[in-house]
């Protein structure tokens, strides 16, 4: 299993980004909770990377203690495995997790775009605010951020049908949404062209008032992550 490699610090991880208004920084455990996460949901620590507690000490500046403290955390989250005396092992994503969030989103997602029709207040023009940042972002190859964009795109549509709980549900697909499209976006770059043509199909079925049309785009869209579930993880 290969080692953490060495991650250099981002502008979400610098001393400063992580000051709190008064100039304090967060707990130490928090401070490495958010470090941790962030490689793992950006890819810079993948799938059956092993990370040391003195590694992730000295990267961030605490002590051990703090760093046990987040891997715990994280660990429950799903995240990461610990081995005593070893470290902790950043899990790959399963084909089973992938299936599971596909089906889940399908559900979620194709009733709350049906829902969409016609569109609230709003609604189309933050979608094409968004639209047009993932493609700034994804001219870039700024791959992180644009999963980021594109995961703000579909939780806009489920949040403009106003049910706070399938808000939540949906919200908890969060991080493995994000570490998924990540993935996708590194494997198969050509996927990020066909995200955003879709988006754009899906965009102006709203406009147009058509529900039929964006939940068969929704489908075709959210479905297509079920091919990963068949060949390996990552």
């Amino acid at each position: 299993m290969p080692l953490a490699p060495t991650v250099p610090a981002t502008p979400a991880t610098t001393t400063a980004s992580r000051r709190e208004a008064g100039g304090k920084q967060p707990p130490a455990a928090e401070r490495v909770y958010t470090h941790v996460k962030r490689g793992v949901l950006e890819r810079r620590y993948e799938g059956g990377t092993l990370l040391t507690e003195g590694e992730l000490a000295e990267a961030v500046g605490v002590s051990r203690t703090p760093v046990r403290e987040a891997l715990l955390k994280l660990e429950v989250e799903g995240l990461l495995r610990l081995y005593p005396k070893k470290g902790a092992l950043v899990l790959p994503v399963s084909a089973q997790e992938i299936a599971d969030v596909v089906e889940t989103r399908l559900l979620v997602e194709t009733h709350a775009v049906r829902k969409a029709v016609p569109a609230p207040p709003g609604l189309l023009d933050r979608l094409a605010e968004l639209l047009e940042k993932q493609r700034e972002q994804a001219a870039a190859g700024e791959l992180a951020a644009a999963a980021v964009t594109d995961r703000c795109f579909h939780a806009e549509i489920v949040r403009s049908g106003g049910n706070d709980i399938l808000s939540r549900l949906y919200d908890q697909l969060r991080d493995r949404q994000l570490r998924m499209g990540v993935a996708v976006m590194h494997s198969h770059p050509d996927r990020i062209a066909k995200t955003l043509a879709e988006h754009e199909e899906l965009l102006a079925a709203l406009r147009a008032e058509d529900a039929d049309a964006a939940v068969a785009v929704v489908t075709r869209h959210v479905g297509w992550f079920q091919h990963l579930a068949r060949g390996a993880t990552r």
